[in-house]
């Protein structure tokens, strides 16, 4: 599928990291880009840049977590550009690591239940075109069965191992509705809080604490989520990038382990 003179909708939009490198590479390649965020000056502000490099774009702000407001969301971009091409389900809220309980709800909805909305709201769009794509955005956090480092936060590696489990649960919406539905699974990634936290650490405690050794750049992630919305050959797949190796998609099938013990 090629995005020129396509209408994708990027959620998350609004600040300074993955989702705004997304919806410019959207733009630069034609694209008219639904930029939405519950942050309105950054989503203007990602708007105004596109804007200025020649591409189409407009602001809508939504909440995920409120299905109204996904609904209202989808209907702008149908009403504004035309039919849905394109859903990154991208929005995220604050990374919480460790237990704290009070989180877990807010964070499920942000990360989860909002991609829901957004699919399900996005595919019924999607049916009217008579076709589409949807990218999920979860994270490596996902797959850990256990860590041997370190990190982690339940609610949040819950959420995205849902999101994982969804996309390959939708695959079959390929054949039966011409929407296709990948993920994308990236590790670290060179946003204000992990550059910090990783320019912190010399090499070897980052090889201790089971860090990668570089990170990924928002524009390697763009061109990922871009790949998975534009090859017509994948549907259901998981793009895993563990930062300091190359792109991979999980195997079709793939239990999810490496090897069991008895």
């Amino acid at each position: 599928m090629r995005l020129h003179n396509r209408t994708a909708i990027v959620t998350g939009s609004g600040g300074a990291g993955c989702g705004r490198a997304i919806a410019e590479r959207f733009a630069r390649d034609a694209a008219a880009v639904v930029v939405t965020d519950i942050n309105d000056t950054g989503g203007e502000e990602t708007v105004q840049r596109i804007r200025d490099g020649g591409g189409r774009a407009a602001f809508f702000h939504a909440d995920v977590r409120e299905e109204h407001q996904v609904r209202d969301l989808i209907a702008f971009a149908e009403d504004t550009f035309g039919d849905l091409a394109v859903l990154v389900n991208n929005a995220s809220g604050p990374f919480r690591p460790g237990f704290e309980m009070e989180y877990w709800v807010d964070t499920a909805m942000t990360e989860f239940i909002g991609a829901l909305h957004a699919i399900r709201h996005a595919v019924m769009a999607m049916r009217r075109a008579r076709g589409g794509a949807v990218v999920n955005v979860a994270s490596i956090s996902a797959l850990w069965h256990g860590r041997r480092t370190p990190g982690g936060a339940p609610a949040y590696d819950a959420a995205k191992a849902g999101l994982v489990r969804l996309t390959t649960s939708l695959a079959d919406l390929a054949r039966t509705d011409n929407i296709r539905v990948n993920c994308l699974a990236p590790g670290w990634i060179a946003t204000d809080g992990p550059r910090q936290y990783w320019e912190s650490l010399s090499p070897e405690r980052r090889q201790e604490l089971g860090v990668p050794a570089r990170l990924l750049t928002t524009t390697e992630i763009a061109d990922a989520v871009a790949r998975l919305a534009t090859d017509d050959s994948l549907a259901g797949r998981v793009l895993l990038w563990w930062s300091d190796d190359a792109p991979r998609l999980i195997a079709w099938g793939d239990r999810g382990y490496l090897a069991a013990e008895t």
